[in-house]
C-alpha cells in the first residue's frame, strides 16, 4: 500500500479530518479532533504511526519483526510504526480500523453523539 492509498483508507472513515499540525511533511488524521494516525510523507520507506492496544502492539511487533516497530517519536506502549509496503493491505486496513476504534472509544458522550450525527 502506498501513502495515497493509505490516505484514502483513513479519510473515508466517519468524522475524520486531515491536517498538518506539526510541519508541512507530517500528515495527521484525527477523529473528532483526536489523533489516530500520523503519516510522515517524506519518510522512505513509507511508514505510518497507528494507535494500538498495548498487548496487541507487542504481539504485532513479534509477528512482524522489523516491519511493525514501537512508535517512532510516540509512546512505545500505545503506538506502532508500520512499514506500509511490506505489509498486507488487509492487515493495514484492520490496524487503521483498530486505531480509529480505540480513539472513538475514548471520546466523551457528547463527542460520540456528535460523531453519530455526522452523515
Amino acid at each position: 500500500m502506498n501513502i495515497e492509498e493509505f490516505r484514502e483508507l483513513c479519510i473515508t472513515k466517519k468524522g475524520v479530518t486531515e491536517e498538518f499540525p506539526f510541519d508541512a511533511d507530517t500528515l495527521v488524521f484525527k477523529v473528532m479532533g483526536k489523533i489516530f494516525t500520523i503519516a510522515p510523507l517524506e519518510r522512505i520507506p513509507t511508514q505510518v504511526n497507528l494507535k494500538c492496544d498495548p498487548e496487541r502492539a507487542i504481539e504485532l511487533r513479534e509477528a512482524y519483526d522489523g516491519i511493525i516497530i514501537p512508535g517512532y517519536h510516540m509512546s512505545k506502549v500505545h503506538w506502532n510504526t508500520l512499514f506500509l509496503e511490506q505489509l498486507p493491505e488487509n492487515l493495514i486496513s484492520e490496524l487503521v480500523n483498530h486505531s480509529y476504534d480505540l480513539v472513538v472509544s475514548k471520546l466523551t458522550k457528547k463527542q460520540k453523539a456528535a460523531l453519530e450525527g455526522i452523515i
